[in-house]
């Protein structure tokens, strides 16, 4: 008996999120026995927690959860997969992008011995510097995750719910469910869906967002700027060596001429400060994710449930 679980962050989104509940209550039927859509309302300070509210009581199969503030779309869905009940999970927008009759392909995919499932999409419905952005993304999260199909991520993935027991003690600041998923499995597969244009609202995910993203993330769950330090660390000694022979062998034995010094040293030392102090960066940044780890920064903290008391959601 297939079940499913669909999870969907929400964010200043009351205008689509009971769009997209409908959506799901006429197609979810025709593809599982038993299914349930959670929402998790991550602090958009919009009215998205009262239409929530509402379509639990119209819906018996939506929950809600509103977060104390906004901790950030990857944790809302932390907290929706740690709810769910269900033995498969899939996870989507709230901005009626992802083609919600295409969960079934992402199951089916389920169902022949895959993991995780994406719907990778064909186009991407965003602007150039937008869209650049999102192929950088994804490259610093392929080496994160270190597989292939990391170039194919999408928010439209769909997974066995035993694959959380992965990530069950996870506590740290920085989440990202594609990262957490390689903890448990190496199966995955994408699958080319269409996305649908944006006619709701618009996107909160800036250019500068994706960069500082792309950064967190491949200093959060990578060592790879650590090695990139230590191998520039090792070519600047290097060619400070290489520089060292070649001068000592022209005033000894070839040209016997007088170097300039001055501005020839000065680019040297500008040179090796310039690298020590980019390693002594990535070093701190490194030291910076510790002490976050230290002071045991919750994931994410709930204020409210639909399943609570009437007095409580108000």
């Amino acid at each position: 008996m297939l079940s499913v679980s669909v999870v969907v962050p929400v964010y200043r989104s009351e205008n689509s999120v009971g769009l997209l509940v409908e959506e799901l209550a006429r197609l979810l039927p025709a593809m599982a026995q038993e299914f349930e859509v959670i929402l998790v309302e991550d602090g958009g300070g919009d009215g998205s927690w009262a239409v929530i509210a509402e379509l639990s009581v119209a819906y018996r199969f939506v929950s809600g959860y509103q977060l104390m503030r906004n901790f950030g779309q990857h944790n809302a869905l932390l907290c929706g997969i740690r709810a769910a009940k269900y033995e498969y999970i899939v996870t989507m927008d709230d901005d009626l992008q992802h083609p919600s009759q295409c969960i079934k392909e992402l199951l089916d995919k389920l169902a022949e011995g895959y993991d995780v499932a994406y719907g990778s999409p064909i186009n991407e419905q965003h602007g150039l510097l937008r869209n650049l952005a999102s192929v950088a993304t994804k490259v610093v999260l392929q080496g994160a995750m270190g597989a292939q199909t990391a170039r194919k991520v999408s928010s439209f993935r769909a997974f066995r719910t035993r694959l959380r027991e992965a990530f069950a003690d996870y506590s740290g600041p920085l989440v990202n469910i594609d990262v957490l998923l390689t903890w448990a499995t190496t199966k995955f597969v994408a699958v080319p869906v269409e996305h649908k244009p944006r006619t709701i609202g618009k996107s909160t995910y800036t250019f500068g967002k994706l960069v500082a993203h792309a950064f967190n993330l491949i200093t959060g769950f990578s060592t790879l700027p650590l090695r990139f330090a230590s191998l520039l660390g090792l070519l600047m000694t290097v060619f400070g060596a290489v520089i060292l022979v070649y001068l000592a062998l022209s005033q000894l034995f070839i040209f016997r001429f007088d170097v300039p010094g001055f501005t020839f040293v000065a680019s040297l030392a500008a040179i090796f400060a310039g690298a020590q102090m980019f390693a002594l960066g990535i070093i701190g940044e490194y030291i910076a994710r510790m002490y976050l780890r230290i002071m045991d920064r919750p994931v994410y903290i709930v204020r409210k449930q639909t399943d609570c008391s009437e007095e409580e959601l108000t």
